[in-house]
Protein backbone atom coordinates (compact mmCIF):
# COMPACT_ATOMS: atom_id res chain seq x y z
CA UNK A 1 0.00 0.00 0.00
CA UNK A 2 1.18 3.52 -0.78
CA UNK A 3 2.31 5.70 2.12
CA UNK A 4 1.85 9.24 0.74
CA UNK A 5 -1.54 10.95 0.69
CA UNK A 6 -3.03 14.38 0.43
CA UNK A 7 -5.04 13.90 3.61
CA UNK A 8 -4.85 11.33 6.40
CA UNK A 9 -8.01 10.98 8.50
CA UNK A 10 -8.08 9.25 11.89
CA UNK A 11 -11.52 7.74 12.51
CA UNK A 12 -14.14 6.31 10.12
CA UNK A 13 -17.21 7.41 12.06
CA UNK A 14 -19.74 9.87 10.62
CA UNK A 15 -17.39 12.88 10.65
CA UNK A 16 -14.34 11.05 9.31
CA UNK A 17 -16.18 9.16 6.58
CA UNK A 18 -18.03 12.28 5.46
CA UNK A 19 -14.81 14.28 5.20
CA UNK A 20 -13.11 11.42 3.35
CA UNK A 21 -15.99 11.12 0.86
CA UNK A 22 -16.10 14.83 0.06
CA UNK A 23 -12.32 15.09 -0.31
CA UNK A 24 -12.04 11.96 -2.46
CA UNK A 25 -14.80 13.20 -4.73
CA UNK A 26 -12.72 16.31 -5.37
CA UNK A 27 -9.85 14.13 -6.52
CA UNK A 28 -7.66 14.14 -3.40
CA UNK A 29 -5.90 11.00 -2.22
CA UNK A 30 -7.34 10.17 1.18
CA UNK A 31 -6.41 7.54 3.76
CA UNK A 32 -8.71 6.77 6.72
CA UNK A 33 -7.22 4.95 9.71
CA UNK A 34 -9.86 3.38 11.99
CA UNK A 35 -8.99 1.57 15.20
CA UNK A 36 -12.05 -0.74 15.23
CA UNK A 37 -13.62 -3.25 12.91
CA UNK A 38 -17.07 -2.39 11.56
CA UNK A 39 -19.85 -2.86 12.40
CA UNK A 40 -19.18 -1.75 15.95
CA UNK A 41 -21.41 -0.87 18.86
CA UNK A 42 -22.12 2.84 19.19
CA UNK A 43 -24.81 5.24 20.32
CA UNK A 44 -25.70 8.64 18.91
CA UNK A 45 -28.75 7.36 17.05
CA UNK A 46 -30.89 10.45 16.45
CA UNK A 47 -30.14 13.03 13.75
CA UNK A 48 -31.29 16.59 13.15
CA UNK A 49 -32.40 18.16 9.84
CA UNK A 50 -29.07 20.01 9.57
CA UNK A 51 -27.33 16.62 9.41
CA UNK A 52 -29.86 15.28 6.91
CA UNK A 53 -28.83 18.09 4.55
CA UNK A 54 -25.26 16.71 4.57
CA UNK A 55 -26.49 13.14 3.98
CA UNK A 56 -28.44 14.43 1.00
CA UNK A 57 -25.25 15.92 -0.41
CA UNK A 58 -23.57 12.52 -0.02
CA UNK A 59 -26.38 10.98 -2.13
CA UNK A 60 -26.85 8.06 0.23
CA UNK A 61 -29.48 5.40 -0.23
CA UNK A 62 -31.66 5.22 2.89
CA UNK A 63 -32.70 1.60 3.55
CA UNK A 64 -35.46 1.07 6.08
CA UNK A 65 -33.28 -1.39 7.97
CA UNK A 66 -31.00 1.52 8.95
CA UNK A 67 -33.18 4.66 8.89
CA UNK A 68 -36.45 5.50 10.64
CA UNK A 69 -38.35 8.71 9.94
CA UNK A 70 -38.20 11.35 12.71
CA UNK A 71 -40.85 14.06 12.67
CA UNK A 72 -39.50 15.94 15.68
CA UNK A 73 -39.44 15.61 19.46
CA UNK A 74 -41.77 15.25 22.42
CA UNK A 75 -40.80 16.72 25.79
CA UNK A 76 -42.59 14.80 28.54
CA UNK A 77 -43.00 15.58 32.24
CA UNK A 78 -44.65 12.57 33.83
CA UNK A 79 -44.84 14.30 37.21
CA UNK A 80 -47.13 17.06 35.90
CA UNK A 81 -48.60 15.08 32.97
CA UNK A 82 -47.46 17.71 30.46
CA UNK A 83 -46.25 17.04 26.93
CA UNK A 84 -44.91 19.37 24.28
CA UNK A 85 -44.71 18.07 20.71
CA UNK A 86 -42.33 19.81 18.30
CA UNK A 87 -42.40 19.11 14.56
CA UNK A 88 -39.51 20.17 12.35
CA UNK A 89 -42.10 21.35 9.84
CA UNK A 90 -42.66 24.33 12.15
CA UNK A 91 -39.09 25.63 11.78
CA UNK A 92 -37.99 28.70 9.88
CA UNK A 93 -37.35 28.01 6.20
CA UNK A 94 -34.02 26.28 5.69
CA UNK A 95 -32.93 22.65 6.17
CA UNK A 96 -35.10 19.58 5.46
CA UNK A 97 -38.35 19.40 7.43
CA UNK A 98 -37.62 16.04 9.04
CA UNK A 99 -34.76 13.95 10.32
CA UNK A 100 -33.86 10.28 10.89
CA UNK A 101 -33.15 7.87 13.69
CA UNK A 102 -30.47 5.38 12.71
CA UNK A 103 -29.19 1.94 13.57
CA UNK A 104 -25.85 3.41 14.43
CA UNK A 105 -23.51 0.45 13.73
CA UNK A 106 -25.04 -0.02 10.25
CA UNK A 107 -25.18 3.74 9.64
CA UNK A 108 -21.43 3.97 10.22
CA UNK A 109 -20.85 1.08 7.79
CA UNK A 110 -22.99 2.85 5.18
CA UNK A 111 -20.95 6.06 5.48
CA UNK A 112 -17.68 4.12 5.47
CA UNK A 113 -18.68 2.31 2.30
CA UNK A 114 -19.66 5.62 0.69
CA UNK A 115 -16.15 6.92 1.36
CA UNK A 116 -14.66 3.83 -0.26
CA UNK A 117 -16.96 4.25 -3.25
CA UNK A 118 -15.67 7.81 -3.63
CA UNK A 119 -12.08 6.54 -3.72
CA UNK A 120 -10.84 6.87 -0.14
CA UNK A 121 -8.70 4.05 1.27
CA UNK A 122 -9.98 2.72 4.62
CA UNK A 123 -7.77 0.73 6.98
CA UNK A 124 -9.42 -0.97 9.97
CA UNK A 125 -7.71 -2.12 13.16
CA UNK A 126 -5.22 0.68 12.59
CA UNK A 127 -5.25 2.97 15.64
CA UNK A 128 -3.09 6.05 15.27
CA UNK A 129 -0.21 6.06 17.76
CA UNK A 130 1.69 9.23 16.93
CA UNK A 131 1.21 12.34 14.83
CA UNK A 132 4.32 14.33 13.89
CA UNK A 133 3.79 17.67 12.20
CA UNK A 134 6.61 19.42 10.34
CA UNK A 135 6.52 22.49 8.08
CA UNK A 136 6.60 20.14 5.08
CA UNK A 137 4.20 17.31 5.99
CA UNK A 138 2.38 15.27 8.62
CA UNK A 139 3.66 11.82 9.61
CA UNK A 140 0.99 9.53 11.06
CA UNK A 141 2.12 6.26 12.62
CA UNK A 142 0.16 3.11 13.47
CA UNK A 143 1.60 -0.10 14.92
CA UNK A 144 2.44 -1.33 11.42
CA UNK A 145 3.22 1.65 9.19
CA UNK A 146 3.93 5.35 8.96
CA UNK A 147 2.02 7.46 6.45
CA UNK A 148 2.81 10.92 5.14
CA UNK A 149 0.18 13.50 4.30
CA UNK A 150 -0.17 17.14 3.47
CA UNK A 151 -2.89 17.45 6.12
CA UNK A 152 -4.30 15.50 9.08
CA UNK A 153 -7.94 15.35 10.23
CA UNK A 154 -8.69 14.05 13.71
CA UNK A 155 -12.12 12.41 13.64
CA UNK A 156 -11.46 10.03 16.54
CA UNK A 157 -14.63 11.01 18.38
CA UNK A 158 -14.44 10.72 22.14
CA UNK A 159 -10.99 9.22 21.70
CA UNK A 160 -9.94 12.88 21.15
CA UNK A 161 -6.52 11.99 19.77
CA UNK A 162 -5.06 15.47 19.24
CA UNK A 163 -6.63 16.88 22.40
CA UNK A 164 -5.00 14.12 24.42
CA UNK A 165 -1.65 14.61 22.71
CA UNK A 166 -1.81 18.37 23.29
CA UNK A 167 -3.55 18.14 26.69
CA UNK A 168 -6.26 20.53 25.57
CA UNK A 169 -9.39 18.80 26.94
CA UNK A 170 -11.59 20.99 29.13
CA UNK A 171 -14.51 19.24 30.88
CA UNK A 172 -17.90 20.98 31.05
CA UNK A 173 -19.02 19.88 34.50
CA UNK A 174 -22.33 21.72 34.74
CA UNK A 175 -23.93 19.46 32.10
CA UNK A 176 -24.76 15.76 32.21
CA UNK A 177 -21.96 13.69 33.71
CA UNK A 178 -22.88 10.09 32.97
CA UNK A 179 -25.28 8.14 30.76
CA UNK A 180 -26.73 4.65 31.13
CA UNK A 181 -28.65 3.04 28.28
CA UNK A 182 -30.16 -0.18 26.93
CA UNK A 183 -31.72 -1.37 23.70
CA UNK A 184 -34.99 -3.28 23.58
CA UNK A 185 -35.94 -5.69 20.76
CA UNK A 186 -39.37 -6.90 19.66
CA UNK A 187 -41.21 -3.77 20.80
CA UNK A 188 -44.74 -3.75 19.26
CA UNK A 189 -44.86 -1.11 16.54
CA UNK A 190 -48.04 0.51 17.87
CA UNK A 191 -46.26 1.41 21.12
CA UNK A 192 -43.59 3.37 19.26
CA UNK A 193 -46.05 5.38 17.18
CA UNK A 194 -45.81 6.34 13.53
CA UNK A 195 -44.39 9.85 14.02
CA UNK A 196 -40.88 8.73 14.96
CA UNK A 197 -40.58 11.47 17.59
CA UNK A 198 -37.76 11.18 20.07
CA UNK A 199 -39.11 11.36 23.64
CA UNK A 200 -37.20 13.52 26.10
CA UNK A 201 -38.49 12.68 29.56
CA UNK A 202 -37.81 15.23 32.28
CA UNK A 203 -36.12 14.10 35.48
CA UNK A 204 -36.20 17.34 37.54
CA UNK A 205 -33.06 17.90 39.60
CA UNK A 206 -31.45 14.73 38.28
CA UNK A 207 -31.18 14.94 34.50
CA UNK A 208 -33.32 13.56 31.70
CA UNK A 209 -34.11 10.37 29.83
CA UNK A 210 -34.47 9.51 26.16
CA UNK A 211 -36.61 7.13 24.18
CA UNK A 212 -35.64 6.68 20.53
CA UNK A 213 -37.72 4.44 18.23
CA UNK A 214 -35.34 2.58 15.93
CA UNK A 215 -35.92 0.50 12.78
CA UNK A 216 -37.00 -3.13 13.10
CA UNK A 217 -39.20 -2.56 16.18
CA UNK A 218 -36.28 -1.65 18.38
CA UNK A 219 -36.11 0.99 21.09
CA UNK A 220 -33.17 2.84 22.61
CA UNK A 221 -33.70 4.00 26.19
CA UNK A 222 -31.18 5.98 28.18
CA UNK A 223 -30.82 8.30 31.14
CA UNK A 224 -28.33 11.15 31.57
CA UNK A 225 -27.48 12.16 35.12
CA UNK A 226 -26.18 15.48 36.43
CA UNK A 227 -24.70 13.61 39.36
CA UNK A 228 -21.74 11.20 39.49
CA UNK A 229 -22.18 7.69 40.78
CA UNK A 230 -24.88 6.42 38.43
CA UNK A 231 -24.71 2.70 37.63
CA UNK A 232 -25.53 0.82 34.43
CA UNK A 233 -28.70 -0.49 36.09
CA UNK A 234 -30.19 3.04 36.17
CA UNK A 235 -32.34 2.30 33.09
CA UNK A 236 -33.94 -0.71 34.77
CA UNK A 237 -34.83 1.43 37.79
CA UNK A 238 -36.15 4.21 35.56
CA UNK A 239 -38.37 1.81 33.61
CA UNK A 240 -39.77 0.43 36.86
CA UNK A 241 -40.80 3.93 38.02
CA UNK A 242 -41.93 5.44 34.69
CA UNK A 243 -45.38 4.41 33.40
CA UNK A 244 -44.46 5.62 29.92
CA UNK A 245 -41.26 3.62 29.69
CA UNK A 246 -42.77 0.59 31.36
CA UNK A 247 -45.49 0.56 28.72
CA UNK A 248 -42.91 0.89 25.92
CA UNK A 249 -40.78 -2.02 27.11
CA UNK A 250 -43.23 -4.50 28.64
CA UNK A 251 -42.65 -7.93 27.08
CA UNK A 252 -39.68 -6.80 24.95
CA UNK A 253 -36.16 -8.20 25.03
CA UNK A 254 -33.59 -5.92 26.72
CA UNK A 255 -29.89 -5.84 25.95
CA UNK A 256 -27.26 -5.68 28.65
CA UNK A 257 -27.06 -2.21 30.21
CA UNK A 258 -24.17 0.10 29.30
CA UNK A 259 -22.60 3.08 31.04
CA UNK A 260 -20.77 6.03 29.45
CA UNK A 261 -18.87 8.76 31.32
CA UNK A 262 -16.82 11.88 30.47
CA UNK A 263 -19.88 13.28 28.81
CA UNK A 264 -19.29 16.97 28.09
CA UNK A 265 -16.02 18.64 27.10
CA UNK A 266 -14.30 20.88 24.58
CA UNK A 267 -10.93 20.72 22.86
CA UNK A 268 -9.48 24.20 23.32
CA UNK A 269 -7.12 23.79 20.32
CA UNK A 270 -9.24 22.15 17.60
CA UNK A 271 -6.96 23.16 14.72
CA UNK A 272 -3.43 24.27 13.94
CA UNK A 273 -0.70 23.94 11.34
CA UNK A 274 -1.62 21.01 9.05
CA UNK A 275 -4.37 19.58 11.28
CA UNK A 276 -8.02 20.01 12.23
CA UNK A 277 -10.31 18.20 14.69
CA UNK A 278 -13.91 17.56 13.67
CA UNK A 279 -16.97 16.10 15.34
CA UNK A 280 -16.54 14.84 18.89
CA UNK A 281 -12.77 15.30 18.61
CA UNK A 282 -13.45 19.06 18.78
CA UNK A 283 -16.17 19.04 21.43
CA UNK A 284 -18.99 16.97 22.83
CA UNK A 285 -22.09 18.42 24.47
CA UNK A 286 -24.70 16.76 26.62
CA UNK A 287 -26.92 15.05 24.01
CA UNK A 288 -30.29 16.27 25.32
CA UNK A 289 -30.97 17.97 21.98
CA UNK A 290 -29.36 15.25 19.78
CA UNK A 291 -26.82 17.68 18.35
CA UNK A 292 -23.76 15.41 18.28
CA UNK A 293 -23.89 13.42 15.04
CA UNK A 294 -25.48 16.18 12.98
CA UNK A 295 -22.95 18.81 14.05
CA UNK A 296 -20.20 16.27 13.35
CA UNK A 297 -21.49 15.89 9.78
CA UNK A 298 -21.71 19.66 9.32
CA UNK A 299 -18.24 20.22 10.78
CA UNK A 300 -16.82 17.69 8.31
CA UNK A 301 -18.51 19.46 5.39
CA UNK A 302 -17.33 22.91 6.48
CA UNK A 303 -13.78 21.66 7.12
CA UNK A 304 -13.53 20.09 3.67
CA UNK A 305 -14.75 23.30 2.03
CA UNK A 306 -11.83 25.29 3.44
CA UNK A 307 -9.27 22.51 3.28
CA UNK A 308 -9.94 21.77 -0.37
CA UNK A 309 -9.32 25.40 -1.28
CA UNK A 310 -6.07 25.42 0.71
CA UNK A 311 -4.87 22.18 -0.86
CA UNK A 312 -5.48 23.64 -4.32
CA UNK A 313 -3.68 26.85 -3.38
CA UNK A 314 -0.82 24.95 -1.71
CA UNK A 315 -1.16 26.89 1.54
CA UNK A 316 -2.49 24.07 3.75
CA UNK A 317 0.51 24.56 6.07
CA UNK A 318 -0.82 27.90 7.32
CA UNK A 319 -2.09 27.47 10.91
CA UNK A 320 -5.22 29.62 10.58
CA UNK A 321 -6.91 28.19 7.50
CA UNK A 322 -9.58 26.66 9.75
CA UNK A 323 -10.39 29.92 11.56
CA UNK A 324 -13.67 30.36 9.60
CA UNK A 325 -14.70 26.80 10.52
CA UNK A 326 -13.81 27.50 14.15
CA UNK A 327 -16.01 30.59 14.06
CA UNK A 328 -18.97 28.75 12.49
CA UNK A 329 -18.76 25.77 14.82
CA UNK A 330 -18.27 28.03 17.81
CA UNK A 331 -21.63 29.62 16.95
CA UNK A 332 -23.21 26.16 17.07
CA UNK A 333 -21.35 25.22 20.25
CA UNK A 334 -22.37 28.41 22.04
CA UNK A 335 -25.99 28.16 20.92
CA UNK A 336 -26.41 24.58 22.09
CA UNK A 337 -24.38 25.05 25.27
CA UNK A 338 -26.56 28.07 26.17
CA UNK A 339 -29.67 26.02 25.47
CA UNK A 340 -28.43 23.08 27.54
CA UNK A 341 -27.40 25.33 30.41
CA UNK A 342 -30.85 26.91 30.51
CA UNK A 343 -32.44 23.46 30.23
CA UNK A 344 -30.67 22.30 33.39
CA UNK A 345 -30.30 25.44 35.46
CA UNK A 346 -33.29 27.71 34.70
CA UNK A 347 -37.04 27.32 34.26
CA UNK A 348 -36.78 27.53 30.46
CA UNK A 349 -38.64 24.25 30.00
CA UNK A 350 -41.59 25.54 32.05
CA UNK A 351 -41.51 29.13 30.84
CA UNK A 352 -40.89 28.48 27.14
CA UNK A 353 -41.24 24.84 26.19
CA UNK A 354 -44.41 23.97 28.11
CA UNK A 355 -45.98 27.46 28.14
CA UNK A 356 -47.44 27.39 24.63
CA UNK A 357 -49.06 30.83 24.76
CA UNK A 358 -45.88 32.51 26.02
CA UNK A 359 -43.91 30.57 23.43
CA UNK A 360 -45.70 31.84 20.36
CA UNK A 361 -43.17 34.55 19.43
CA UNK A 362 -40.29 32.14 19.90
CA UNK A 363 -41.79 28.84 18.72
CA UNK A 364 -40.43 28.87 15.15
CA UNK A 365 -37.05 29.93 16.44
CA UNK A 366 -37.01 27.22 19.10
CA UNK A 367 -37.80 24.58 16.50
CA UNK A 368 -35.10 25.92 14.16
CA UNK A 369 -32.47 25.62 16.91
CA UNK A 370 -33.71 22.12 17.76
CA UNK A 371 -33.33 21.32 14.04
CA UNK A 372 -29.66 22.35 14.18
CA UNK A 373 -30.21 25.39 11.96
CA UNK A 374 -27.96 27.65 14.03
CA UNK A 375 -26.14 29.73 11.38
CA UNK A 376 -28.68 32.46 10.74
CA UNK A 377 -29.36 36.02 11.95
CA UNK A 378 -33.15 36.11 11.80
CA UNK A 379 -34.01 33.88 14.76
CA UNK A 380 -35.23 35.81 17.83
CA UNK A 381 -34.90 32.77 20.09
CA UNK A 382 -31.27 32.25 19.11
CA UNK A 383 -30.65 35.98 19.61
CA UNK A 384 -31.99 35.58 23.14
CA UNK A 385 -29.55 32.71 23.72
CA UNK A 386 -26.70 34.87 22.39
CA UNK A 387 -27.61 37.68 24.79
CA UNK A 388 -27.74 35.17 27.61
CA UNK A 389 -24.27 33.99 26.65
CA UNK A 390 -22.86 37.49 26.71
CA UNK A 391 -24.22 38.08 30.21
CA UNK A 392 -22.70 34.84 31.47
CA UNK A 393 -19.24 34.99 29.94
CA UNK A 394 -17.55 33.57 33.01
CA UNK A 395 -19.42 30.28 32.66
CA UNK A 396 -18.95 29.98 28.89
CA UNK A 397 -15.84 28.70 27.18
CA UNK A 398 -15.36 29.36 23.47
CA UNK A 399 -13.57 26.96 21.17
CA UNK A 400 -10.17 28.64 20.87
Amino acid sequence: MKTNFDVVVAGAGPAGSTAATLLAEEGYQVLVLEKAQFPRHHIGESLLPSGVAVLNRLKLSLPGSIFRFKRGAQFVCEKTHRTLTVSFEEALAGPPRHAWHVERPLFDVLLRDRARQAGAIIEHEAPVRTVSITPQQVLVATHHSTYAGRYFIDATGQGRLMARLHRTIKPLREFGRTAAYQHFDEVPAERLGSDGDIRIVMQPGEGWAWGIPLPNNRLSLGIVSLNPGMTAQAVEKMVAHSPLMYNWTQGSKPSSPCLVGNYSYINTAPYGARYACIGDAAYFLDPVFSSGVSLALVSAEKTVKHLSLSLRNRNEFEPDIMAPVRSDMNDAFQTFSSLIRRFYHTKMVDNLFFAASANEAYRQGIVSVLAGDVWRNDNPFQDMLRRSRRTNQRSHVAIA
